[in-house]
């Protein structure tokens, strides 16, 4: 893969990736929308690797945080095809907190902001919508944003090898100076204390066998990112 420059264009504010959006209490309590970000990696020359971005420097809220591709699961990832499904593992644990259309939405979601955000492809590209390869992904945890946000999303992080993505890196706009980033070169950077907390959840993933992946306690992100079992 190689790497393009982006354009400016408005970002959105549907990005789940852990950035603290405007506190300001409202009447009633805002209902989490449904979310999936989705961590591209690779193992780089000094170790292993991950695909983000700058949050544009025009956005109201936290400019220039570095996140994850992600957004909120539309409607049209319910019906969308794909050329495979989920595996068995990650289709268990998107279903903890989800009915299985939802699941698989989900996992559509991330593919589909993955090419969104930054061009790549998980999957086929049939015209300009992506059918999404659901069998490369992974499940790593998931966080619900605070109550007292105006803005809120129940996301789930999810994974994939860079190897089973093809295309060029290219920007939308949303996200700025796309490009994989060190682990610990990814800490030195602004981002959110969940974008951290989940960061450091993928690089205690990476540390376990297969075997102990599926063995692992569930995660759930609540509250002030508080790490709790999910369940």
């Amino acid at each position: 893969m190689t790497e393009g420059a982006s354009h400016r264009e408005p970002p959105t504010e549907d990005n789940p990736g852990g950035v603290a959006e405007q506190r300001r209490v409202r009447p009633r309590a805002v209902r989490p929308r449904h979310a999936a970000s989705l961590i591209l990696w690779r193992q780089g020359r000094n170790g292993p690797e991950v695909l983000m971005g700058l949050r544009h420097a025009n956005h109201r809220f936290m400019p220039n945080v570095l996140v994850f591709p992600g957004g909120r699961v539309d409607r049209a990832d319910h019906r969308a095809k794909s050329i495979s499904e989920l595996a068995p593992f990650p289709r268990a644990c998107l279903e903890r907190q989800a009915p299985p259309s939802l699941a698989r939405a989900l996992g559509v979601a991330a593919v589909r902001e993955l090419h969104e955000e930054t061009g790549l492809v998980l999957g086929r590209l049939e015209g300009q919508h992506v059918q999404p390869d659901l069998a490369a992904l992974d499940y790593l945890c998931r966080a619900v944003t605070p109550p007292n946000r105006f803005m809120r999303f129940n996301a789930r992080f999810l994974i994939a090898p860079a190897e089973a993505a093809h295309g060029v890196i290219r920007g939308s706009g949303e996200l700025e100076e796309l490009r994989f980033f060190g682990i610990e070169e990814a800490f030195r950077h602004r981002i959110a204390s969940i974008t951290a907390k989940v960061l450091a959840e993928f690089r205690d993933w990476l540390a376990l066998s297969p075997e102990q992946r599926q063995e692992r306690q569930l995660i759930c992100f609540r509250g002030m990112d508080n790490r709790l079992p999910e369940t």
